[in-house]
C-alpha cells in the first residue's frame, strides 16, 4: 500500500497540504487546508445561526430582557458548536467504523470550537446591554450588523482568492449575497417573522 493510501486509511486525507495560520504560536502556525476549510464552514454556520437568533430577538425586543438575549445567543452558539462536534464524531464512526483517535478528536474539537468565535463581538454587545451600557434594541441592531459584515467579508475574501476576472468575482459575490439573503429569509420564516 502506498503512503497516500495509508494516510487516507488513517483519516489523514488533505493533511499534506498545509496553510499558515496568522497569529498562531510558532509551533502551531500550519494547519491542514481541509481543517481550515472545515473550521471556516463551522464559523459560517454559527454566524448564520447567531444572525437568526439576533434578528428574531430584535423583532421581539419589547418582550426580551438584555440578560435573556445574551444567554439565548450564548446557548444557541454553544448548541451549534456541540452539534458540529457530534456530527463529526458520528460521521467518523459511520465512515471509518471506529472511534476517532486522540489526534482526530482534537482536530474535531478545534474545528467545531471555531464556531464559538463567531459570537465574540455580538455577545460583548449584548452583555454591555445587560449591564445597562447600551439599550437592548441598539445592541441587537449592532450585533446583526456585525454578523452581516462578517458574512460579507468572508464571501468577499473567498471570491477574491479565486483570482478570476473582476466581472466573474462580482457575479460570484452577487450570487453569494443572494444565497445568504435567502438563508436569512428562510430562517426568519422558520421563526414566524
Amino acid at each position: 500500500m502506498d503512503e497516500a493510501a495509508a494516510a487516507d486509511d488513517r483519516g489523514d486525507r488533505g493533511r499534506a497540504r498545509r496553510a499558515d495560520v496568522p497569529g498562531a504560536p510558532p509551533g502551531q502556525r500550519e494547519r491542514p487546508v481541509d481543517e481550515l476549510a472545515a473550521a471556516l464552514k463551522e464559523r459560517v454556520y454559527a454566524t448564520f445561526t447567531g444572525l437568526a437568533i439576533v434578528l428574531v430577538q430584535h423583532a421581539n425586543v419589547e418582550h426580551v430582557s438584555a440578560t435573556r438575549a445574551t444567554l439565548t445567543l450564548l446557548v444557541g452558539i454553544v448548541a451549534i458548536t456541540a452539534a458540529g462536534f457530534v456530527a463529526d464524531v458520528v460521521a467518523h464512526l459511520a465512515v471509518h467504523a471506529a472511534f476517532p483517535d486522540r489526534d482526530e478528536l482534537g482536530r474535531m474539537l478545534r474545528i467545531s470550537g471555531s464556531a464559538i468565535a463567531s459570537a465574540g463581538v455580538p455577545l460583548i454587545l449584548l452583555a454591555l446591554a445587560a449591564f445597562g451600557v447600551f439599550e437592548l434594541e441598539g445592541a441587537l441592531r449592532a450585533a446583526s450588523i456585525v454578523y452581516l459584515v462578517t458574512l460579507g467579508l468572508i464571501g468577499y475574501v473567498a471570491v477574491r482568492r479565486t483570482h478570476a476576472p473582476w466581472w466573474k468575482q462580482l457575479l460570484g459575490l452577487g450570487a453569494l449575497v443572494a444565497l445568504g439573503l435567502a438563508v436569512v429569509v428562510l430562517q426568519q420564516l422558520a421563526h414566524g417573522h
